[in-house]
């Protein structure tokens, strides 16, 4: 059994997951924290659960999901782990911040621990998350899935009721289009959708309600 905590980060409202199971393993998705208090929410629950962090992914190499690699790099000497069809994001968070941001990164950046690939597992404890390559709001999207709980982090795929955009350098609709329809929406009907921004849903409720979903 795992359990999941969901802090909502940074200007954009993202939204930072962390795994665990009862190993005391943990694994940090989409780190956005970007204000002292976001950062201390995470550092306090790791605490008080006594977790022991053993990754850092990033579902894609866009900023708000990745303003507190550095943060986690300082406190826990993790990584970055991200698909390297996102390269020519990750490797220039700090380009992203003043053009999208009009902000400077203050913390240097770590390098990248290790580039991901469809079909790649991360383990921690006793339980494992699938890459799954979902190109089309990044070359390098991908969501995460966890088989043994029938849980998929879906980063900026897909959202309840919506999906990620598309017009963003690097994006594309045919292969969003592609993602949704023959790798998402063939995950199993119960699987619960945490995405990266907004709140949870289920593969069925996509496939029914989600207007980008159907047909």
């Amino acid at each position: 059994m795992v359990e999941i905590k969901r802090i909502m980060c940074n200007p954009l409202q993202e939204n930072c997951y962390v795994i665990s199971d009862e190993s005391k393993e943990c694994v940090i998705i989409d780190c956005g924290v970007y204000y002292q208090d976001e950062k201390d929410a995470l550092i306090a629950y790791i605490r008080d659960k006594q977790l022991t962090p053993t990754h850092l992914i990033a579902t894609h190499g866009h900023l708000d999901h990745n303003f507190g690699n550095a943060f986690i790099y300082k406190e826990y000497g993790l990584k970055v782990e991200v698909c390297s069809e996102d390269e020519y994001l990750i490797s220039d968070l700090g380009k992203q911040a003043s053009s999208l941001f009009g902000m400077q990164l203050e913390e240097a950046q770590p390098e990248v621990g290790r580039w991901l690939k469809d079909g790649d597992t991360i383990t921690f404890g006793h339980h494992e998350l699938r890459v799954i390559q979902t190109p089309g709001h990044t070359p390098g999207s991908a969501l995460l899935y966890c088989e043994a709980e029938k849980t998929a982090f879906t980063g900026d795929t897909l959202f309840r009721m919506s999906i990620g955009r598309t017009d963003f350098d690097g994006g594309s609709w045919q292969q969003m289009e592609n993602s949704l329809r023959n790798v998402v929406g063939k995950l199993p009907k119960e699987t619960i959708v945490l995405s990266g921004h907004g709140p949870q849903s289920t593969i069925a409720d996509e496939l029914t309600y989600n207007p980008y979903m159907r047909g």
